[in-house]
């Protein structure tokens, strides 16, 4: 959920997962597979309702940001897509301007599950 438009913490929720003793690789696996399954909604909800989605992005300054950086950097867009705020609507973004899935999943969906990674070691 929270890789899609709802207010939610995934972050928040792997540290209570693992507070909670679930071993880091189950959480590891489970976090990025959620978070990489929502960012691919996002991706179709862009392709699919391209002006609707257009619109929605231009209503916001970071949507209107994340829409001219995908548009002009493409791909390497998607090397900001696991920061917060701005991370989202450039996955909404990539199905907007027709990034490629394959390369979508594997540069935006391999980030988040480094982020996860990243969070194992320092908690």
């Amino acid at each position: 959920m929270a890789a899609t438009i709802f207010p939610f913490s995934s972050e928040i929720a792997f540290i209570a997962a693992l507070a909670n003793d679930m071993s880091k690789s189950n959480a590891l696996i489970f976090a990025s597979s959620g978070n990489i399954l929502a960012i691919i909604l996002n991706y179709f909800l862009g392709y699919l309702l391209y002006e609707k989605t257009k619109t929605k992005l231009f209503s916001s300054k970071s949507g209107t940001k994340a829409y001219n950086y995908g548009h002009k950097y493409g791909y390497y867009a998607l090397l900001l897509s696991w920061l917060p705020i701005i991370g989202d609507p450039l996955t909404l973004v990539a199905g907007a301007v027709r990034l490629r899935f394959v390369w979508f999943v594997l540069i935006a969906g391999s980030l988040r599950a480094l982020r996860y990674y990243f969070l194992t070691l320092v908690v």
